[in-house]
């Protein structure tokens, strides 16, 4: 099931992070889509809030942070720099995948490939002033779990 939203402002883009950080569980990924200032690193910062996490800040130049919750921790991946997946694997991302953490991942078009097969999507549409368009597309049985949770 495709969950389709739309934020019109900043609180309403909290409103969702909020409602994906309600069911979040342990080795969860999150794979966030879209283009320069469409919401992604906003969209990480009100999860990692709602989980009781410091405030989250782009890592774009280190390529993943990480954050510790109240009972949950955090790794937040920008593959905006990279060139592949290898460049991913390099830094050890598969010991990242087999953690307990919960992933949330800006540009995965960037590192398509090293996607695991589970995972749930938020494809952004939208950036400055503009209305977000955000698509939440579930891969696997506990991803359907989550859509079918999130209030519209």
């Amino acid at each position: 099931m495709i969950k389709y939203l739309t934020a019109k402002t900043e609180d309403e883009m909290r409103l969702i992070a909020q409602e994906l950080a309600k069911s979040a569980f342990a080795g969860e990924f999150i794979a966030l889509f879209g283009g320069l200032g469409a919401g992604k690193t906003t969209l990480v910062r009100y999860f990692a809030e709602k989980l009781g996490a410091d405030t989250a800040a782009s890592p774009t130049f280190t390529i993943v942070r990480h954050y510790e919750g109240e009972t949950l921790s955090i790794d937040h991946f920008d593959c905006y720099r990279l060139a592949d997946s290898d460049e991913l694997f390099a830094i050890g991302f598969d010991d990242y995948l087999d953690s307990e953490t919960v992933k949330l991942m800006e540009w995965s078009e960037n590192v398509s490939e090293a996607l695991p097969a589970e995972r749930l999507e938020v494809h952004i549409e939208g950036s400055g002033r503009d209305a977000r368009s955000v698509k939440i597309v579930p891969f696997g049985e506990k991803y359907e779990a989550i859509t079918e949770k999130i209030e519209s």
